[in-house]
């Protein structure tokens, strides 16, 4: 076994691979850039090099200089993580020309499955079931567009190097396939430095399922069963589970057995995965194969007992697998949700800040075997902590929150009572999108397709509910705990008036009325104190109220109703985080003054930081309703700003190339006004 890896990674896989890596004894060397100089990853590992920019080719895609400090290091080997170089087939080279093991495939394997379009034709001889489409060399627009019309709409046009979601547009007609063409193209060329794409027949419900591989240098190839990733949002995957709802055991054989022959047909070593496109039926058809480890890979480890790094570590060390496929087994359910800073009723835009307060369910850091019943079946793989920063240098993954269940129901539950307890602040978070899916009817049932999120869209996109007593309650405590601690006291008479760090009045009682402002709306909570009772007042309810504040959790006794919540207070503003909502209580002070306008007329502004990719119009340009104007591109994914009426643009202020910050105005806008 060696004994000193690098990891050419970041954030949360680098602290999973360091994980397996200390359990082993087996030394850590971690990589930062300039963005990750204080990162999690960093502290986690036994010794830290910096290599570089924040900008991932400036550093985690510096191939020769990340071998050239692995060397100095003295490191016996590279583990790539999943992104960056870990599919790149010359980094697999360079790290054997300098005599550094690579811990995945082969350089020929990543080659052989890096071109879509090439593997789908290795996959065609190997009698793996294949999509209708198009995956030739001859790259011309008239063709593609031919092919498509050959095919049948709707299509799906694909990077050929893709992956992540990247790279890839649904055209429902012929008439948009050349502008949805050039996207792609444009993209994948960003992501991948590789235009080439690959067209193929859109199956319009079907479900994503992918078989876990693993083989080793001695002729030996299991698949580790299956994970159904179905439900995604821009194809990326929001929520993973292992076994697939609905699995026949001949139809997993089947799957299984397909994924090993695909392996096999490229001489596979190492962890991989198959991924496959399923229609309702049961059919299924193969779509590309990941040279690497998955993000979703512990839903594998959960059901299986088994530390899927570990068994990368041995057989990139020239050990046999582990188990024999006789040997593997399903024990209960897990699933995976991935935690994003991004707003998904902005369309999921990626967000950016500090995590100014972060709290978790009670977890482990790793679970396996034995381990998946521990604190309350609960995994959390997380690459930050609390007052790290999400940058715009890299992916928007806060971390994975994964759960295990005997049963999908009881995994169903863990999972919808993790999140509640998943508090964050500092940045839009997807964590009440999450709840909403994985206790909504179409998920519950496992009825399941990748057009899940859009098919359930009202549903999981709800109008905002207005706060509730509790919550206000809670918020309401909070302010008058704040209140009592920054009373000065005579503690010295307990007889005294003073003694008490509330309103008190001679014969008489105190009524106040505290005024929030919640999104748009304003709401109020009175106040009634007499003789040392309080009566809180809301919405003309009223109920006797008391408060206990402990740390950042608060407990509100509302007659006989009792109440908890957790609380994180940054100046006026009150976030509470109860029944698994986060409410946002903006307090009013009556002493403070001043007033700000909101918001201009005439203005287009980037609903995200990101760098403009490209400018379609010109200074004095009259354009209508809907016009694309400019091209941002954030986390490698593009946005188009259109025109939001008819009208003229008045000027253009930034330019092809530049960075802008979430809320810059890009454009000034005229609407003529009606004659």
């Amino acid at each position: 076994m060696f004994q000193k890896v690098l990891i050419a990674n970041r954030g949360e896989i680098a602290c999973r691979v360091a994980a397996t890596c200390r359990r082993l004894g087996i030394r850590t060397v971690a990589v930062y850039s300039d963005a990750d100089a204080e990162a999690r990853h960093v502290a986690y590992c036994d010794e830290a090099i910096h290599i570089g920019g924040a900008a991932a080719r400036d550093s985690y895609l510096r191939a020769d200089h990340i071998i050239e400090m692995a060397r100095d290091a003295g490191v016996h080997a590279i583990h790539p993580g999943y992104g960056f170089l870990s599919e790149n087939d010359g980094f697999a080279e360079a790290c054997a020309a300098a005599g550094i093991v690579f811990i995945g495939p082969p350089a020929s394997a990543i080659r052989a499955m890096g071109s879509k379009s090439a593997a789908k034709q290795l996959m065609e001889h190997a009698g793996v079931p294949l999509v209708p489409g198009y995956h030739g060399e001859d790259q011309d627009p008239a063709l593609l567009r031919a092919e498509a019309d050959r095919i049948g709409y709707p299509v799906l046009i694909k990077a050929s190097a893709g992956g992540g979601g990247k790279g890839m547009r649904v055209v429902e007609a012929g008439d948009a396939f050349e502008a949805a063409l050039a996207s792609v193209r444009r993209e994948a060329s960003a992501s991948f430095g590789d235009d080439k794409v690959l067209v193929e027949k859109y199956l319009t419900r079907p479900r994503h399922i992918e078989i876990q591989v693993f083989a080793d240098t001695h002729g030996n190839c299991v698949y580790l069963f299956e994970r159904d990733c179905s439900v995604q949002r821009r194809h990326q995957k929001v929520l993973e589970e292992a076994p697939a709802p609905g699995m026949t055991e001949e139809r997993r054989r089947a799957m299984g057995e397909a994924a090993v022959a695909a392996a096999r047909a490229v001489g596979y070593v190492g962890a991989g995965t198959v991924e496959f496109i399923a229609n309702q039926d049961g059919s299924f058809y193969f779509m590309e194969m990941n040279t690497r480890l998955q993000v979703e890979h512990p839903v594998t480890e959960m059901i299986t007992g088994q530390d899927l790094v570990e068994w990368q570590l041995r057989v990139a060390a020239g050990e046999p697998l582990p188990l024999t496929q006789e040997q593997l087994r399903i024990d209960g359910h897990a699933i995976e949700a991935r935690v994003y800073a991004e707003n998904p009723e902005k369309g999921f835009l990626p967000s950016t800040g500090t995590l100014r307060f972060l709290r978790t369910p009670p977890a482990v850091q790793f679970m396996r075997g034995g381990d998946a019943h521990g604190p309350a079946g609960v995994r959390i793989d997380a690459g930050v902590r609390e007052g790290d920063a999400i940058s715009p240098f890299y992916d928007p993954m806060i971390a994975k929150l994964i759960v295990w269940g005997p049963t999908r129901e009881a995994a169903l539950a863990r999972m919808s009572q993790a999140l509640a307890g998943y508090h964050v602040v500092g940045l839009s978070t997807n964590v009440a999108f999450l709840q909403r899916l994985v206790t909504s009817q179409a998920f519950r049932t496992a009825d399941l397709d990748t057009g899940l999120i859009e098919r359930n869209h009202d549903a999981l996109f709800p109008p905002p509910r207005p706060v509730g007593m509790e919550a206000a309650a809670l918020a309401a405590a909070a302010l008058l705990a704040r209140e009592d601690a920054t009373r000065r006291i005579d503690a010295s008479d307990p007889h005294s008036p003073w003694t008490h760090a509330g309103a008190w009045r001679l014969n008489g009682r105190d009524d106040r009325t505290l005024r929030f402002k919640s999104g748009n709306a304003t709401l109020e909570v009175g106040l009634r104190i007499e003789s040392r009772r309080k009566t809180l007042i809301f919405n003309d309810q009223a109920t006797p109220f008391a408060y206990t504040f402990r740390a950042d959790d608060i407990r509100v006794d509302m007659g006989t109703r009792r109440t908890h919540g957790q609380m994180h207070v940054e100046g006026d503003t009150f976030h509470v985080f109860h029944g698994g909502r986060h409410a946002v209580l903006e307090w009013l002070d009556p002493l403070a003054h001043g007033d700000a306008a909101e918001g201009e007329g005439g203005k287009l502004t980037a609903p995200m930081p990101g760098k403009v990719i490209a400018v379609m119009v010109e200074p004095g340009a009259h354009v209508t309703r809907g016009t694309p104007l400019l091209v941002m591109e954030a986390m490698k994914m593009e946005h188009t700003i259109s025109a939001p009426a008819d009208g003229v643009v008045a000027e253009v202020l930034y330019g092809v190339g530049e960075q802008v910050t979430e809320g810059a105005q890009l454009l000034s806008f005229a609407v003529p006004e009606p004659a």
